[in-house]
């Protein structure tokens, strides 16, 4: 008898210590997070190798002790007999998991712990072992607990999950051993003549794994590497036995299991992951969606599934909309299945409005998850209302639009805004760009909680595309928090898509996926056209200029020349390109400048200067913090001697409660009139202070 370690995911360990029960019924467990032990023969370690459907690592166990600094690890590693173990010859590794106080970093643990190893073979005169990565001939584990340290034999090799049946997957495939868990949990392991339906199949795991089940096939029969293949203590007379047992104990083909997915190329791979694993023929596969699916058999099942979580923000704008389809789809065609649904994330499980009668909590890698089961029973499958008609957002969203209407008769433009955080509940502003909706989530106040704020997004989500008409897929969703400095126009996406909208007559490219601004401020259009009537005939300068459609106006409106000076050269390449694609003639120079300094040493002179600021900035390229309260009369100051005779500034920020120094730029010999009620736009009218302007005479 000798000490055997058997690890798997958070989450799975009564299960797996059901299953070592019904394995080994000898065995006394001792359980851990993650883990247990018993006392067992090899012939007990090797039939959890060959059989568990729940572990990822079995361990022979060599030795335990103290491991409270490098020293006392190295020490205990060197208590193992590992002549006795492996030969010269031998490749090896070793995994180590754990850090204490001592033993900060697990590489560092498996180092001492192989220096033990090959010193052992050193000090008797024999040649050093050589490490291997990849398929060692003997692997080593180590856990470490506290001060204590677990050392042994990997006799996997490598995690029992993978079962070597896989040839492709998916983007986020599901590890095997939690499928198990799944099967387990959903009740249908009790009952394996129940249908059974994933419709989310991916490269069909789940339906593989309950096919195995259902045919009593070992889950680890076709594997070749094994970590106990060059074991010196391998007995291989009692792996074979175990081996040809299994084999001839394999239940003939069975039916009743069934995988569908929307992707006919998942389909294709699972077909594919079937045919290698030997259950084709015990899998009934289609290509279909889930949200219109219905039973491949009159008689009531389970349905096991692992849908999308939505991790990437991105994903809930279509995603949202599909649960909320597939819960009715449910309620519709499934009545008296069992449903059992793997997710990090609840809310989308919500959106179902399903009641589950239990879930149970596991990781699937390192994400935590729960598995989600319901009973389409007669209380369960009453339809929610979604008349969108009785939905608060809803109605607002409708009313908005209905207001607009008049106006957009005469607006040259197909991006604008149609919802402001009208509703409290609902702090989220949506703009439309062409056949696009831009969802902008402001970060909750103090008083919302989280989760009631996800509820709201979620309702907002799900109601869009019945109230615009725009597809789940053309909606973009940002999350706007308080932004400083060059953060405001951070990318955080790289697709790099383009798209091309119009505003009274010009042409511009706007990015909605990449950045948190689109490339288009809309609140500054009617500000834009204030500087086209202005600019004709003159030298323009556009400060700040971000994507240039100040510029592209100026020049519209027949300025002289165009001067465009940004910070950034990505915006001033844009800008470049908005100007190219309204074939503008005439002078147009892009410099690329701190704007925050560039006039201080500025000669050039001009007639009209646009300058729109962000509030505060501390980029690296910048020598200083820009603040424009506490900067904006320098600035301006150092603009006025710019300017030509009679010349003008407009100067907008968005700084919320900024105070326009009167008094100072009165004193440099300003006329100032505030023309900021002039530049908001109808659809920005109900808020009125998303921006400040003013003229500034000379």
């Amino acid at each position: 008898m000798n000490t055997i370690l058997v690890t798997t995911s958070r989450g799975l360990d009564e299960l797996l210590k059901q299953e070592v029960l019904t394995l080994c019924p000898e065995a006394q467990i001792k359980q851990a997070p993650g883990m247990l032990q018993f006392e067992g023969t090899k012939e007990d370690a090797y039939k959890l190798c060959l059989w568990s459907r729940l572990a990822n690592r079995v361990i022979w166990v060599l030795a335990s002790g103290k491991a409270n600094n490098a020293e006392s690890l190295y020490d205990t590693a060197m208590t193992v007999d590992w002549q006795m173990q492996m030969d010269s010859r031998h490749t090896l590794s070793v995994q180590f998991v754990g850090t204490n106080f001592a033993i900060k970093n697990t590489q560092f643990g498996a180092v001492r712990i192989k220096d033990a190893i090959v010193d052992t073979f050193v000090e008797e005169g024999l040649a050093r072992p050589s490490v291997e990565r990849r398929h060692p001939d003997i692997s080593v584990y180590a856990r470490l607990q506290r001060d204590n340290v677990i050392i042994g034999i990997d006799l996997a090799g490598e995690s029992l999950h993978q079962r070597a049946y896989r040839q492709e997957a998916g983007d986020a495939p599901l590890k095997e051993h939690i499928a198990c868990a799944m099967l387990m949990r959903s009740g249908w392991t009790e009952n394996t003549d129940a249908p059974l339906v994933d419709l989310m199949c991916g490269s069909g795991t789940i339906a593989i794994e309950a096919a195995y089940i259902a045919r009593n096939i070992a889950p680890g029969i076709k594997r070749s590497y094994w970590g106990f293949t060059k074991w010196l203590g391998h007995e291989e007379s009692t792996w074979d036995n175990l081996v040809d047992d299994a084999l001839d104990n394999q239940k003939p083909s069975t039916s009743g299991i069934y995988a569908a997915d929307f992707s006919r190329k998942m389909i294709s791979i699972a077909k594919a992951n079937a045919d290698f694993a030997g259950v084709y023929n015990d899998i009934g596969f289609s290509q279909q969606d889930a949200t219109k699916s219905s039973p491949p058999i009159a008689t009531p099942g389970y349905i096991v599934s692992n849908p999308p979580y939505g991790e990437r923000l991105g994903e809930l704008t279509s995603l949202i909309p599909l649960f909320s389809e597939w819960g009715k789809r449910f309620k519709e065609a499934w009545k008296g299945w069992h449903v059992s649904l793997l997710s990090s994330n609840r809310d989308l499980l919500r959106v179902l409005k399903l009641r589950a009668s239990k879930d149970y909590a596991m990781n699937n890698g390192k994400l935590e998850c729960r598995l989600a089961n319901y009973v389409l029973n007669e209380e369960n499958t009453v339809q929610f209302s979604e008349d969108t008609g009785n939905h608060e957002f809803a109605n607002r969203l409708k009313k908005n639009l209905k207001k607009l209407k008049p106006w957009l008769k005469n607006a040259d433009t197909n991006c604008y805004r149609i919802y402001d955080a009208d509703l409290p509940d609902y702090n989220v502003a949506v703009d439309k760009y062409g056949d696009w909706l831009v969802v902008q989530e402001y970060a909750p106040p103090k008083t919302v909680s989280e989760d009631k704020a996800r509820r709201r997004l979620q309702e907002v989500l799900l109601h869009l595309p019945a109230v615009t008409g725009i597809a789940p897929k053309n909606i973009v969703l940002k999350v706007r928090s308080q932004q400083k400095g060059t953060k405001q126009y951070e990318k955080f996406n790289q697709s790099g898509d383009m798209m091309e909208v119009y505003e009274n007559g010009a042409r511009f490219l706007v990015n909605l996926t990449d950045y948190l601004d689109t490339g288009l401020f809309l609140d500054h259009r009617d500000t834009r056209q204030i500087v086209m009537n202005m600019a004709k005939g003159k030298d323009v300068l556009n400060l700040f200029s971000y994507t240039g459609s100040v510029s592209v106006f100026a020049a519209k409106g027949g300025a002289k020349s165009v001067t465009t000076v940004d910070m950034s050269n990505t915006y001033l390449d844009w800008a470049k390109k908005n100007v190219a694609l309204n074939k503008l003639d005439g002078p147009h120079a892009f410099v690329q400048a701190d704007c925050t300094t560039w006039l201080a040493d500025h000669k050039g002179k001009y007639d009209l200067i646009f300058i729109d600021p962000p509030s505060f900035s501390n980029s690296k390229r910048m020598s200083n913090t820009w603040d424009v309260q506490r900067d904006h009369v320098d600035m301006l100051t150092r603009a006025k001697a710019c300017l030509n005779d009679n010349g003008t500034v407009i100067f907008s920020n968005n700084k919320r409660g900024f105070k326009l120094d009167t008094q100072a730029l009165e004193a440099l010999g300003f006329g100032i009139e505030n023309i900021t009620a002039k530049t908001i736009p109808e659809d920005f009218a109900r808020k009125g202070k998303i921006h400040q302007c003013w003229t500034l005479q000379s």
